[in-house]
């Protein structure tokens, strides 16, 4: 079956964008994503897309109309498509067997259940959600079981490997192409179709080919080897504000080591995203089932640390406001998850945040690329507050980073976005309370120079000298 026409179930952060770079590359096949909400495709159609990320823009203005086109017309979609990408959402479980960590597969059995229905013609479906291992044995299950006579499926797993924030050069200049199918001839066949597609502009050597089982436990190992190394590194951001030691400086001596590497070892806050924490938990509860405690207790220590860290922070601030933060007017800056994105799913910031507001803090946000609206939902959320009406009054939304902190007394850096570098902190003490307060949750200011200016300043992993002198107020301020 040679591929000329792709549809993507999902017009999300993933299903967009792997889509939108297909298209780019495969000027000769039609590629269209389909989704329910009609606002989100009326979004991918405007002229303000539904998500940030950089360079995906000028990637839809090229293609979108010629070979790209994003529709609620799921029927047509999937009837025309030789390949079918599922790139819905698959969350963690909020109730029954495996709340909390299990996925949850209800879309991804939906979106089987709409191909076995709808499709008349042989069909490669491909899983790109992030799902258990075997799930793609279940939708095969699902498909046999429901298709049309004449039918036949070939099911593959390709999970993304892409980070937010970089999504389009991840796509780009992928560092490898995992595909796992069926070990058998048609299973075979079907895998060299997709590498057909993705050989357009990734080198073959670069495309990994596996069982199906592989490849789905490889997206999932992959988020946690990754979470690991930021919850350890967290770990020792704790050691070194008790000892005195710079976890920046140790981050670097670890780094150098080839055997390890120098990537996700920057101390912060904590880990964010759509993807480690419910990738985690979700390999906690495979090993539970499995009846391998020993694993599971393992792996969930890696989100307790995660956890750990947030709170650790939280306290710090607190901690430091003379252990009262009532009525106390807080900057926080950044609500995203991390820079480069307006996603807030698992945002450290959130944590944050509904401790400092169970404390009474009023709070003042301002991020670059998070939506006023997507902000209040998150924080008056049920799983946030059984107050919404108390969040509203105790939290106003800025667009800018100056308004956000006239009058406060604290600014709390929740996210590492390149504009807060840039900005005029002389400006900004100026408006502030006294003593004002940087709590520089991920470690990008420069500390020395908001010293001199006379902020006290706390951040991840480092004990900073004990005293500042003020200019405003004129005396010195204890650390």
């Amino acid at each position: 079956m040679a591929i000329k026409k792709i549809c993507c179930i999902g017009a999300g952060y993933v299903g967009g964008p792997t889509c939108s770079v297909i298209a780019l590359k495969c000027s000769d096949i039609t590629v269209t994503v389909v989704d329910k909400s009609k606002e989100r495709i009326a979004q991918w159609n405007s002229e303000k897309l539904p998500i940030y990320e950089p360079g995906l823009d000028e990637v839809v203005g090229k293609c979108r109309g010629k070979n790209l086109f994003f529709s609620t017309d799921i029927e047509t979609g999937i009837k025309e498509a030789d390949l079918i990408f599922i790139s819905v959402n698959t969350p963690t479980k909020t109730f029954g067997n495996g709340r909390g960590r299990a996925a949850d597969l209800k879309y991804v059995e939906s979106a089987a259940r709409m191909i076995a229905e709808i499709a008349t013609g042989d069909k490669i479906v491909v899983e790109k959600s992030t799902v258990p291992v075997r799930a793609a044995e279940s939708i095969l299950n699902i498909l046999r079981a429901n298709h049309r006579p004449g039918v036949s499926y070939q099911i593959l797993s390709n999970p993304e490997f892409l980070a937010e924030g970089t999504a389009i050069d991840d796509l780009v200049n992928a560092d490898r192409v995992l595909i796992g199918g069926e070990n058998s001839p048609e299973g075979h066949a079907a895998i060299e179709e997709l590498c057909k597609v993705y050989e357009r502009w990734i080198p073959r050597a670069n495309i990994l080919t596996t069982n199906t089982w592989s490849s789905e436990l490889s997206k999932l190992a992959a988020n946690a080897f990754l979470a690991q190394r930021i919850s350890s590194i967290n770990s020792l951001s704790a050691v070194c504000e008790a000892t005195g030691a710079d976890v920046s400086e140790v981050a670097r001596a670890v780094g150098w080591d080839s055997r390890i590497g120098s990537k996700f070892l920057q101390a912060s806050v904590g880990f964010g995203g759509s993807c480690f924490q419910k990738d985690i938990l979700n390999l906690v509860y495979i090993c539970e089932c499995l009846n391998l405690p020993e694993v599971a207790a393992y792996w969930q220590q890696v989100i307790d640390m995660n956890e750990y860290q947030k709170s650790r922070f939280s306290a710090k601030v607190i901690e430091s406001l003379f252990n009262t933060v009532t009525d106390k007017q807080i900057a926080m800056l950044g609500f995203a998850f991390k820079k480069n994105t307006g996603d807030t799913r698992e945002s450290p910031a959130i944590h944050v945040a509904k401790t400092l507001l169970d404390e009474g803090a009023k709070l003042h946000i301002y991020d670059p690329k998070v939506e006023e609206s997507q902000i209040m939902e998150d924080l008056t959320h049920p799983s946030v507050t059984d107050h919404p009406e108390n969040i509203k009054r105790h939290v106003s939304i800025y667009r800018d980073a100056y308004s956000a902190t006239k009058d406060t007394h604290a600014i709390v850096l929740c996210t590492e976005w390149d504009e807060f570098m840039a900005l005029d902190y002389e400006k900004i003490y100026a408006g502030m309370m006294k003593p004002a307060y940087i709590f520089d949750g991920r470690k990008i200011l420069d500390h020395n120079a908001l010293q001199r200016i006379g902020f006290i300043v706390q951040t991840i992993g480092k004990k900073l000298a004990r005293t500042a002198v003020s200019r405003s107020w004129g005396s010195q301020s204890q650390m």
